[in-house]
């Protein structure tokens, strides 16, 4: 009995072509030279299979983003909790310094943002399928640390996450100083001072 296709393959190789294909182009020519018809042609498909799945450009350049993240929806994610609070914020933060200093990731991100300041739906979206679960993990991280007496016990943690990233996503987004480890561990040195309980 011959075999029969299974479209719903089919599908998600076209899906993930799409997905790869406008993080290459981003990467390569960044995203005002990219175009629906560029990412159809790289990734192999017709135009209207993009706009099947994806109403505009930012939103295909999303979930590449998001692809890449690794951060899909209903899948969850953690921080390392080992009980020592400094050395899980050092691993988490100097990954995510290293991941802002990767040109693959930047330039997908920083397409983003750019299309997220024009776009209230696209920054909708962004805030529910990542930049929350995101948050809830990173929040989920620091009440285990303020149930272990390590930082304030009344500490305001969505601006507790602020004080934390808001330094490293403005040294990122006007290019002035370098991301590094060190970079990174002094973030985490002073909120660590700025949340010790007293």
């Amino acid at each position: 009995m011959p075999k029969h296709p299974d479209p719903s393959r089919r599908s998600e190789r076209s899906r993930q072509a799409i997905l790869g294909a406008a993080r290459e182009l981003v990467s390569e020519v960044g995203y005002a030279k990219v175009s629906i018809e560029a990412i159809a042609a790289r990734a192999g498909v017709g135009k209207q299979t993009i706009y099947r799945w994806w109403r505009s450009k930012g939103a295909v350049v999303f979930d590449a983003f998001l692809a890449l993240s690794e951060v899909e929806e209903g899948g969850g994610m953690a921080l390392p909790d080992t009980g020592d609070l400094e050395a899980d914020l050092k691993l988490v933060m100097r990954a995510t310094v290293a991941e802002f200093a990767d040109p693959e990731f930047e330039g997908p991100i920083r397409a983003l943002n750019t299309e997220i300041i024009n776009d209230p739906d696209l920054a909708a979206q962004y805030r529910e399928r990542l930049a929350a679960p995101v948050d809830e993990a990173k929040k989920a991280r620091l009440r285990s640390a303020q149930r272990a007496g390590q930082i304030a016990a009344d500490a305001d943690l969505d601006l507790a996450l602020e004080l934390l990233y808001a330094p490293l996503f403005q040294r990122w987004l006007h290019r002035s100083g370098p991301l590094t480890p060190e970079y990174a561990d002094a973030l985490v040195d002073l909120f660590l001072r700025a949340l010790r309980p007293i």
